[in-house]
């Protein structure tokens, strides 16, 4: 039996409106991504699993016999269509929350993009990567035609709650792709 297809996660950035966060109330495989690193907790009758891919990445929420997974990645890459609950773009600020009762789990999601001067962007990739070391933080570091570029996820409990925070930044453009995720336990 031959694996699956993976999809190329070289990001081909023509600006923040090319990323694209979907949920999904279902599971996704890893085969069908280029990961660079996988993370687990567990925490309130909930797992979560980071897993890492260069610009992008897929948070996956195990909620009893349940699963949400949300992927933030590059438009041009082919994205699974079934099991799409919502979808955005990841241009300038984004909120969206919704409670999955079948799940058990309350979903908040927010998203922050912006381009930086080369300057700024040199200083804020320096700056993440001092924060991704001290956080222990699931990351990945790369470099594309234009410059370096760094992905990382932060994972925490709190209370009933799992958190994720993720950091992309990408030369190309000076983009930096910021979201914080929370899944409550209902």
């Amino acid at each position: 039996m031959g694996s699956a297809p993976q999809m190329n996660f070289q990001p081909k950035l023509h600006g923040l409106q090319a990323f694209q966060t979907t949920i999904y109330g279902r599971a996704l495989h890893p085969e069908l991504f280029q990961l660079k690193g996988r993370k687990v907790l567990k925490h309130a009758g909930l797992e979560l699993e980071a897993w890492m891919m260069p610009g992008g990445h897929l948070l996956r929420l195990q909620s009893g016999t349940s699963c949400l997974c949300e992927l933030l990645l590059d438009q041009e890459k082919t994205a699974p269509d079934g099991g799409v609950l919502h979808s955005f773009l990841c241009a300038a600020e984004h909120d969206y929350e919704k409670s999955f009762e079948a799940a058990g789990v309350h979903y908040i999601h927010s998203i922050q993009t912006e381009t930086l001067s080369e300057t700024l962007f040199d200083a804020t990739l320096e700056e993440m990567r001092l924060h991704a070391k001290e956080m222990q933080s699931l990351v990945y570091e790369w470099t594309d035609n234009t410059g370096r570029c760094l992905s990382a996820v932060d994972m925490q409990r709190y209370g009933k709650e799992l958190h994720a925070q993720s950091y992309h930044l990408l030369a190309t453009g000076g983009m930096v792709v910021r979201t914080q995720t929370i899944f409550e336990a209902l």
